[in-house]
């Protein structure tokens, strides 16, 4: 069965979803549905997604949408995964389950808060909200120093003491990633205090590689656009 794969590149769990089927050889066709356009608002797209978000897929006459069911999908349905990224193990699978319904409702939540209120907002038609901001700022610290401190174990590199990633690892760290759209300064008063989460970001780029920042490249063009905007380098 032929696998579309619905996204936009400035999607966080798009961009997941894009560097799990390349690491693991699972052929697809890319869709681009551009959120800043409203494709995801098209008649055309709700057939695939009544919701209007990306990502989604289309396998064969299979149709899903949710960021984490995809994954879980992908790596129960194409042998070709590795078992690292989902395994077998019914306690080990669990386990990745719970940082993944941790994600949605924290670093999640508090990440796609931030950035959104903070830098992306006017971009969709949308004012800045600097109260929505600031609680997007709280909640993403505090999850950041749970990551740190909890779900990163002494005796792994990745999440939950393992030694190869998992689909939690891939799916929080394209979370943080989000945090490229903030300047320097910002980005890095909120990372910094948090040593582990510096080590296990870079460990997850190096075990994606090159995929992770093929996949990126576009959120970087972006990076470049707002920065040139805020030294005053552009106009829009």
């Amino acid at each position: 069965m032929s696998l579309k794969v619905y996204v936009d590149r400035l999607s966080q769990p798009s961009r997941a979803i894009l560097i799990f089927c390349k690491l693991n050889g699972i052929e697809f066709e890319e869709v681009n549905i551009d959120l800043s356009k409203g494709q995801h608002r098209s008649t055309e797209y709700q057939e695939v997604n009544p919701m209007k978000q990306v990502p989604a897929i289309v396998h064969g006459t299979f149709k899903l949408f949710e960021s984490h069911a995809i994954l879980r999908y992908l790596a129960s349905a194409f042998p070709e995964a590795a078992d690292h990224w989902y395994p077998n193990d019914v306690q080990k699978r669990a386990s990745v389950e719970c940082v993944l319904d941790w994600h949605h409702s924290n670093l999640r939540r508090g990440s796609a808060g931030y950035v959104f209120n903070a830098i992306l907002a006017p971009a969709f038609g949308l004012p800045l909200n600097p109260q929505a901001a600031a609680e997007g700022k709280s909640l993403l610290s505090a999850s950041l120093a749970t990551i740190d401190t909890y779900w990163l174990q002494k005796d792994g590199s990745f999440l939950l003491g393992n030694s190869q990633p998992s689909l939690a690892d891939l799916s929080l760290v394209c979370e943080i990633m989000q945090l490229e759209f903030l300047d320097e300064k910002d980005r890095e008063s909120i990372l910094s205090p948090h040593k582990n989460v510096l080590k296990w970001i870079d460990d997850v780029k190096s075990a994606t590689a090159p995929h992770f920042d093929e996949i990126h490249a576009t959120l970087f063009k972006v990076r470049e656009i707002l920065q040139k905007q805020r030294s005053g380098g552009a106009s829009s």
